[in-house]
């Protein structure tokens, strides 16, 4: 696996690390039951959270189902690898 590829599967797996804590922050302990309240696929959502590849169309759906802005989401508690370091995220507030 090439440098690039590790790269791009960390920062997709931050990404699903993310969206799992605005979930648990929301009150969700399952992710199946904030998918059917916001009207978005369950079984994709789940993927998601666990760090498949995700379309940016579907990633602004997630953020419009928590009403935050991109800016919100990449903020401060979410941080990219650089240099092949692994991605982390801080806890939601």
């Amino acid at each position: 696996m090439s440098k690039t590829t590790k790269e791009k599967d960390l920062i997709v797996l931050a990404l699903g690390t993310r969206i799992k804590e605005l979930r648990i922050a929301k009150g969700y302990t399952n992710y199946e039951n904030f998918a059917f309240d916001h009207d978005l696929p369950r079984s994709q959502f789940g993927r998601y959270e666990k760090g498949e590849d995700i379309r940016f169309t579907s990633l602004i759906k997630i953020l419009h189902a928590f009403n935050i802005s991109p800016e919100e989401f990449f903020d401060e508690r979410f941080s990219l690898p650089m240099g092949g370091q692994k991605a982390s995220t801080k806890k939601v507030k």
